[in-house]
């Protein structure tokens, strides 16, 4: 007890666990996603909370669909994907303004700064400009919870779907955060018929497009005295107007500033701007990647500062802020952010991509790509991806060289694509390849789970995201059915017979698929598995480096220095030998099939 009140458990949550407890605490009762970083986090939080139902969707479209059906139904539902899942789901996102909601409808959008694991770094507060959307954008975990629940009711006070952005460092810092009692939405869930709402013919589009102008324009009133969109008076020499993290960055370049800090992004409070900046010497925006804030205010004839200033690339901090407005000379007391050491990314040792990878090496075909940890074939020493642009786009851009090159591109080009990811958005490209007459081939590496996110569960592995087993797509009879009439399954380990398939299907003047089958050398099962370990015999191997080929972590080399050149046991002019880890090793036996001279065996 403080004060005769009792006082709330504060929570140690990062913003992605805060937001999930935002929506528990919402009453949330249906919430969908697909895996991305840096969202990911929500739901598998979420799906702990009883009486939520949770689920990973095929794709970020399915899951906006279905938060939206349940919303038609009354309840409060959560849609969560990454930024450029918002763009597979852009399609309903942009039609869910004109239809409204019944129960409260949140769509979270986690936006990757720097692209620490993404293509590319869009600032997706354009889509709430651009589908008249509200945007809330909280700056740190307690706001990313309380941010949650009031987007759940100011989506069923303005009828309207609403956006919460976060950004990585957001999704990922942790902070104190305060537990709240579960509230209950005023909407009876339950059918109720509203076609003039629900249907979007042209007629009825036509007037709901109006409505929304007016749901609008009770959004802007609101903006103007929404609480979160706050003055923080200061130094009137200098003014800053900032939202999200970059928040946080001000707040430390510049305490004794003053600060107008927007917690909605969207719709934008005009008058609460113009009255700030008539106080303010010299304004300043100050926010991550685009413009958004400062177009709005320049728009509004307000004289300020920004991108000519403060970069548009990459993520901020509290140095680059500090250091952007002061000419690049910042005190000698705010220190520079250290530097961390990169540590390059890599298939991780015994992962069954490797071998088909190192096999599509040795071909040299030209690699249409896909996202996922496949795309780490890039790398050397495999080298063996040649594009990657997006989810489900190997198909496509494969067919689109095919259809270029005509029978000039018979065995030269392959489509490489993830379990995941062939659900998620490959089917209708392969669909395109049989329907239009291709001969593409497409290889599917069928690891059985969502690796690159964190192993989650998708239609391919047959399990839930609770754990609950479930129908498991058949790959090889789906392929059948679409109409491809040469399906195979292999084995990636077995490299000589991966290459040999492979070499053949390319070849062939029909569309053709591959599917590379081993399962996530990650997933608990494969972790608890008794492992055959390997050693390498030192007298046996005569520095070929052929093993190296795989670029596996568990294979490392060791040079010879002069002292050991004289041990008989190594060959005249050998620089060194190869060596195994048997902390990393997971027993794959890739390595065995490269070496022509035996000298990896079972180590007993």
């Amino acid at each position: 007890m403080k004060n005769g009140l009792p006082v709330k458990e504060k929570l140690f949550l990062s913003g992605n666990e805060a937001i999930a407890r935002g929506a528990f605490e919402s009453g949330v009762k249906v919430a969908s996603a697909y895996p991305g970083t840096p969202s990911t986090e929500i739901l598998e939080n979420l799906s702990r909370y009883e009486g939520v139902y949770s689920e990973w969707a095929p794709n970020e479209k399915v899951a906006l669909e279905v938060a939206l059906g349940a919303s038609f139904a009354g309840v409060r539902a959560l849609a969560v994907m990454k930024h450029v899942g918002l763009n597979v789901a852009s399609d309903p996102l942009f039609t869910s303004a004109y239809t409204g909601v019944r129960g409260g409808l949140v769509i979270v959008t986690a936006d990757d700064p720097s692209m620490h694991s993404s293509q590319n770094e869009q600032d997706n507060r354009n889509y709430a400009f651009a589908a008249k959307i509200p945007m809330l954008e909280p700056s740190d975990s307690a706001e990313a919870k309380e941010y949650t629940r009031l987007a759940f009711r100011i989506s069923e006070e303005f009828d309207i779907p609403v956006l919460l952005r976060t950004t990585t460092r957001v999704s990922h810092v942790k902070g104190l955060v305060e537990r709240g009692d579960v509230e209950k939405s005023r909407i009876l869930p339950g059918i109720v018929k509203i076609p003039e709402k629900f249907v979007m013919l042209p007629a009825n589009a036509r007037k709901r497009r109006t409505d929304l102008e007016k749901r609008l324009e009770k959004l802007r009133e609101f903006a103007e005295t929404f609480p979160e969109n706050r003055v923080e008076r200061g130094s009137r020499k200098m003014g800053f107007i900032t939202s999200g993290v970059s928040y946080l960055y001000v707040k430390e370049a510049f305490p004794g500033a003053s600060v107008l800090k927007l917690g909605m992004a969207y719709p934008f409070p005009e008058n609460l701007v113009k009255s700030f900046a008539e106080d303010i010497e010299e304004l300043y925006v100050v926010e991550e990647l685009d413009p958004f804030i400062e177009l709005h205010v320049k728009a509004m004839g307000v004289s300020c500062r920004g991108k000519e200033l403060i970069p548009s690339i990459g993520e901020l901090n509290s140095y680059i802020i500090k250091s952007s407005l002061a000419g690049g000379n910042p005190p000698e007391e705010f220190l520079e952010p250290v530097g961390i050491p990169l540590r390059p990314p890599g298939m991780c040792p015994g992962c069954p991509h490797r071998g088909l990878f190192y096999a599509l090496s040795k071909l040299g075909v030209f690699v249409a790509g896909d996202i996922g940890c496949y795309t780490l074939g890039f790398l050397k020493p495999l080298s063996a991806m040649d594009s990657c642009v997006c989810m489900g786009a190997s198909i496509g851009n494969a067919f689109g060289m095919e259809k270029a090159l005509g029978r000039d591109a018979l065995g030269r080009i392959v489509a490489v694509i993830g379990d995941s990811t062939f659900i998620h958005s490959g089917i209708t490209g392969l669909i395109d390849v049989v329907y239009n007459r291709g001969f593409s081939t497409v290889i599917i590496l069928d690891n059985r789970i969502t690796a690159m996110t964190g192993q989650q569960p998708n239609p391919a592995s047959g399990k839930t995201i609770s754990g609950e087993s479930t129908e498991m797509i058949d790959l090889e009879s789906l392929c059948r059915a679409i109409g491809v009439k040469h399906v195979y399954t292999v084995t990636p380990h077995d490299i000589d017979s991966t290459f040999n398939l492979v070499k053949r299907e390319v070849e062939r003047p029909a569309p053709s698929v591959i599917i590379t089958k081993s399962p996530c050398v990650l997933l608990p099962e494969e972790r608890m598995r008794e492992k055959t370990l390997y050693r390498i015999i030192t007298d046996r191997c005569n520095g070929c480096r052929a093993c190296l080929k795989l670029g596996c972590p568990a294979i490392e080399w060791i040079g010879i220095d002069k002292e050991e050149a004289v041990n008989p046991g190594f060959r005249e002019k050998q620089k060194g030998y190869a060596r195994i880890d048997h902390l990393l090793c997971n027993g794959c036996t890739q390595c065995i099939r490269l070496c022509k001279f035996k000298a990896i065996i079972k180590d007993e």
